[in-house]
């Protein structure tokens, strides 16, 4: 009997009618980039987040990027970033020819430790940027009071935490610049894209102008102002976007109902702990990570679920232990124990909207007899 797999995340796209209806006005109008749907898409964003500005772009990398090129980062500088995060948020530092400079985790929360931040400021200290890893917001309230005290720009990594609020503020909406991924393991998706959420004018214009060639109108004709990127969404990227958008709340509930139950049935299991969320805090759940507290790490684990129908992941990735920076930095894995263990002894496992009860059973029943053999 062939036995279905459970997959780690799976988009959910419930309005499929709607959504090919737009599918077909677009292909019927023969605009497909940035024309209707892209500016819709956008109003919709800001909106829901209750932001002046909502900039569509092609990916949450690219938000980082232009986020960081708009604040007029460049080589020299230092930035501030967890040690434990998507590579994204390392690289686009490096690809400004700026200095990411790591800051360790909670090893509850899995964010930036606000506590040892200050220790990593120096004069060429020029931005901040806080990860709301996994949809679970980090401490901004400690964040912003440090950037004001040292004159920093606070960009805040929302890439999997549309939703998310801390003490009552939707995340990316606290500092300076908000940055999400819609990639489809997020909160909503446009299969690929992103978007960059401010409340300054000035820096709307200028994400609006690195998006596309840093081109401008002036009067009757276009000129280019600043170099740019074609970091442009189309279309049907903003389409799936505004079908996803308009059901916001229900799939955020839906997904704390999933972590709620998985909580529930692993509470009392000796070798798990949660990701705490602090008080007055909401989380988005982009993703179910747990963090084992055994001996053997998650990779072993990893090799053993290989033969089960369920597909599970490493949490995310410690920056100081990557090829390129540990070596350029000459980091030391014990310069950052948290992010560290955190790397070893963290698993993802399946988590999405239209999940069912008899599959969360079965990654439970599955995740229990593996840790039992450990």
């Amino acid at each position: 009997m062939i036995v279905e797999k459970i997959r780690l995340s799976k988009p959910l796209i419930n309005d499929k009618k709607k959504l090919f209806n737009l599918f077909r006005e677009i292909l019927k109008s023969g605009f497909f980039v940035q024309v209707k749907y892209v500016t819709l898409f956008e109003k919709q964003f800001a909106e829901y987040l209750e932001v002046k500005h909502a900039v569509a772009v092609s990916s949450g990398t690219a938000a980082l990027h232009i986020a960081l090129l708009t604040i007029g980062i460049k080589p020299g500088d230092e930035i501030i970033i967890p040690a434990y995060t998507f590579p994204a948020t390392a690289n686009v530092v490096e690809l400004t020819g700026a200095k990411p400079v790591l800051v360790d985790v909670n090893i509850d929360t899995y964010n930036i430790d606000t506590k040892a931040l200050e220790k990593f400021i120096s004069d060429k200290t020029r931005a901040i940027i806080p990860v709301h890893l996994f949809g679970n917001p980090a401490c901004m309230e400690e964040i912003m009071k440090i950037a004001r005290k040292y004159d920093l720009y606070v960009i805040e990594d929302s890439a999997g935490a549309l939703g998310s609020t801390f003490r009552g503020k939707k995340c990316g909406t606290i500092g300076h610049i908000g940055c999400f991924s819609l990639h489809p393991r997020k909160i909503i998706t446009t299969a690929e894209g992103g978007v960059i959420t401010t409340n300054n004018d000035n820096f709307a214009e200028k994400f609006r102008l690195l998006r596309n060639h840093g081109i401008k109108k002036k009067g009757d004709r276009f000129d280019v102002v600043t170099p740019g990127f074609n970091y442009r969404m189309n279309e049907f990227e903003a389409a799936v976007g505004i079908v996803q958008i308009k059901k916001i709340n229900k799939l955020l509930e839906q997904r704390r109902k999933i972590a709620k139950f998985y909580m529930n049935e692993l509470k009392k299991n000796k070798y798990i702990k949660f990701q705490e969320v602090m008080d007055g805090c909401t989380n988005s759940w982009q993703a179910f990570v747990i963090r084992l507290i055994k001996a053997e790490n998650t990779f072993s684990l990893l090799e053993r679920f290989q033969k089960t129908p369920i597909e599970v992941s490493i949490g995310t990735y410690a920056i100081h232990l990557l090829e390129y920076y540990s070596k350029k930095y000459r980091l030391k894995p014990s310069d950052y124990p948290n992010a560290q263990n955190l790397y070893y002894n963290c698993l993802a496992i399946p988590f999405f909207n239209g999940l069912k009860k008899s599959s969360l059973t079965t990654v439970i029943k599955t995740l229990k007899e593996q840790l039992n053999e450990i």
